[in-house]
């Protein structure tokens, strides 16, 4: 049995990356299942065949595993970024490299964004160096509410990125919906329920349409992106902050009830908290809108997500609208400070257990995918973190990365560019770099 010890205060020092996922037991842990409990002091993970085994307490390291101590250091599921546009857009001003929407386009429901992820994308290694190993990639709404099928990927160091394409569907209500249906609510709204009525009636009849056909709504290859939404085999994301126009939408749930809805952003969310509950819809929140930044978030707070927590909601952490194509990174951030709220007097935060969970197992369970992503419970993907300290506090870093029990490079391109400004050498560099 191999054994590498991490120690507390030095750097880690383990082998370089196998090809191929080995067992690998991760042991004298600070151990954080991601599922909202408690930390285990002196825990072990083991990582077999690229999920997890075992982790817990008592759990028996396996012949032949190659064992890391991680010297009483967290260790984490890795986090699961909510809600992103890593991997399609490169930058935002040029258009050849921004794969985020296709406004031009008379497809909608159907454009699928995991065959534009790009695993070579330069924020993919910044985030993963950040601890995120999971992120959920959704398209943008072009010239319809629908902006089409959104992915899980993986963010390992290699060039098979998608774990499950198809994951979702993603539209817009509220005032991006409103405009890109021509001009109000109301005609999103009809949008959305004609929308899913000719989805529902294309199904019915076995993929073609009834004679009134060519004047449907849908295209062909949307109705077929749809069928699933309407049948609640695949999730519906939908971007909306107004309290009123998350009423809207619920009301519409329980015409139809098969609907798995999930509500993206939902700054009002806590004025409708019961609501919420009630109906039983998740939400991937931002987590610290305080600004009436627009009309639709006039009652914006940062006690959103700890608010609708308490009210028995379902809340994972997203980026959406905030450099969600590059700073995932910054939901562990978010997170602490979630629960440094929750120490302000009259504000409502989350305890640290709460706040992991929320960037890690939650938005997983959001979207469907709680026993597979996320967490630390045996059968998960073996994800695992390893921090220098408490992951939710600013000077924490990564010393460890396993993506499905492959331990993971942390090396990314601003590391070389410090190494390059703040140690010029003479040839390399143009006459520029002299005083």
């Amino acid at each position: 049995m191999k054994r590498l010890v991490l120690l507390a205060a030095a750097p880690l020092a383990l082998a370089a990356a196998p090809a191929i996922a080995q067992t690998v037991a991760i042991t004298n842990a600070k151990l954080v299942i991601g599922d909202g409990s408690p930390p285990v002091d002196g825990g072990t993970v083991v990582v077999k065949d690229g999920r997890v085994a075992a982790a817990g307490k008592s759990v028996k390291v396996p012949a032949g595993a190659e064992v890391v101590d991680a010297g009483g250091r967290y260790v984490t599921p890795g986090i699961v970024a909510g809600f992103t546009r890593l991997g399609i857009v490169e930058v935002d001003g040029v258009e050849q490299t921004n794969d985020t929407n296709a406004r031009n386009s008379p497809f909608h429901a159907s454009i699928d964004i995991a065959p534009a992820v790009n695993p070579l994308s330069s924020s993919i290694p910044l985030n993963r160096a950040e601890g995120i190993t999971r992120a959920i990639v959704a398209p943008e709404a072009g010239g319809s509410i629908w902006a089409g099928q959104g992915a899980v990927i993986d963010l390992g160091a290699d060039r098979n990125a998608v774990t499950v394409p198809r994951a979702f569907q993603f539209m817009e209500y509220g005032e991006t919906g409103a405009r890109n249906a021509g001009g109000s609510r109301a005609a999103a709204i009809v949008a959305f329920k004609q929308a899913l009525l000719e989805a529902r009636e294309f199904a019915k009849r076995g993929g073609t349409w009834p004679d009134q056909g060519r004047d449907a709504l849908l295209t062909r290859a949307d109705a077929v992106a749809l069928e699933p939404v309407v049948n609640g085999r695949m999730p519906l994301l939908i971007h909306v902050e107004r309290a009123s126009d998350m009423l809207a939408l619920i009301a519409i749930r329980r015409d139809m009830p098969q609907l798995r809805m999930v509500f993206v952003g939902a700054a009002e969310g806590w004025t409708i908290a019961k609501d919420l509950a009630a109906a039983h819809i998740p939400v991937i929140a931002s987590a610290l809108g305080d600004l009436p930044v627009s009309f639709e978030q006039l009652a914006a707070t940062e006690s959103n997500v700890g608010r609708m927590k308490a009210a028995g909601v379902l809340v994972g952490i997203g980026t959406i609208n905030d450099n969600d194509a590059r700073q995932a990174r910054l939901e562990k951030q978010y997170a602490g400070n979630l629960v440094g709220i929750g120490r302000v007097p009259g504000a409502t935060g989350l305890s640290w257990d709460e706040a992991f969970a929320a960037i890690t197992s939650k938005p997983a369970e959001a979207i469907g995918l709680g026993n597979d992503l996320g967490s630390l419970k045996p059968g998960t993907h073996g994800d695992v973190v390893i921090w220098d300290g408490d992951p939710l506090e600013l000077g924490t870093s990564v010393a460890a990365v396993y993506i499905d029990g492959v331990k993971q490079p942390l090396h990314t391109r601003q590391d070389e560019l410090l190494k390059r400004y703040t140690q010029p050498q003479e040839g390399a560099l143009p006459k520029a770099y002299e005083r």
